[in-house]
């Protein structure tokens, strides 16, 4: 199996405080099916102990060339895989 074809791999960092996701961001997920009506995060395939994990990891995201949490990184269309401390990204436009 060869490698997924990606333009960017972007190393994860710890965060110094859990990020919070945007009113756009929820309604974007609860749409979606990956937020219930309560706010909670509900995606599938994703043990709770590596959700709580992933809120306190951020990455430097080259397409919004700013600093977001994981769990945005990890719905964003552009995400293809999580690789020992590294995000490939495809780098399309949003």
């Amino acid at each position: 199996m060869g490698e997924l074809p990606h333009k960017y791999e972007v190393t994860i960092k710890v965060a110094t405080a859990p990020y919070k996701l945007s009113d756009k961001i929820k309604d974007e997920l609860k749409a979606s099916g990956m937020m219930d009506d309560k706010g909670k995060l509900k995606l599938k395939g994703v043990s709770p102990k590596m959700l709580k994990r992933m809120k306190e990891e951020a990455v430097d995201c080259p397409v919004l060339k700013s600093e977001i949490g994981f769990v945005q990184c990890f719905v964003c269309p552009n995400f293809q895989s999580r690789i020992t401390g590294k995000v490939l990204c495809k780098g399309d436009p949003l």
